[in-house]
């Protein structure tokens, strides 16, 4: 009898987490759908070259923002498929910025060592969570000429079936913002 009851508060203890879980998730996606049409926030921050960068060098641009970290593991994980949409729409006038809150000569180093085409900001941890973007990392959102947030989702990946549908979302609202 001691065993069925261990065994039931057991399962019960694995169905809490689960809920809590989904929760979790119903609750990000949540977030950054509410994102969408806000104004992105002021921000100020130091590329690697260690000069200052603000929002207003982002003005009349349409920019792919991705947050995220070196010791991240989904951060590193995606930055090949970001580096795609880089290859692919950086010449069609789409700017991206990688914003961090790793300093900027290791988020150089970093850069370097993993080809990381974008450009980086350094931003503090504080000044991450001003923007109120930072509902976990990685973070991307997509920003229309007028500074408005028009997508954001938490992880690009074309290949994992998890991130895939939101994904191509996310590049069918940038090709919106080109006008295609």
């Amino acid at each position: 009898m001691k065993i069925y009851f261990f065994c039931f508060i057991l399962l019960l203890g694995f169905t809490t987490k689960a809920q809590e879980a989904s929760v979790k998730w119903a609750t990000q996606e949540t977030f950054f759908e509410e994102l969408i049409g806000k104004d992105l926030p002021y921000f100020k921050g130091l590329r690697t070259n260690r000069k200052m960068f603000s929002k207003t060098s982002l003005n009349n641009q349409i920019v792919v923002i991705n947050f995220w970290f070196e010791n991240c593991p989904p951060c590193i994980a995606e930055m090949p498929e970001l580096n795609k949409l880089v290859e692919k729409y950086a010449k069609k006038g789409v700017r991206f910025i990688g914003i961090t809150h790793d300093a900027p000569i290791s988020a150089k180093h970093f850069q370097t060592k993993n080809d990381y085409q974008y450009e980086i900001v350094s931003l503090s941890k504080v000044d991450i969570a001003k923007l109120n973007i930072n509902h976990g990392f990685p973070s991307n959102i997509l920003v229309d000429k007028n500074g408005k947030i028009i997508a954001a989702m938490a992880n690009i990946s074309y290949v994992d079936q998890e991130f895939k549908e939101k994904s191509v979302l996310f590049e069918q609202s940038l090709l919106q913002a080109l006008g295609k």
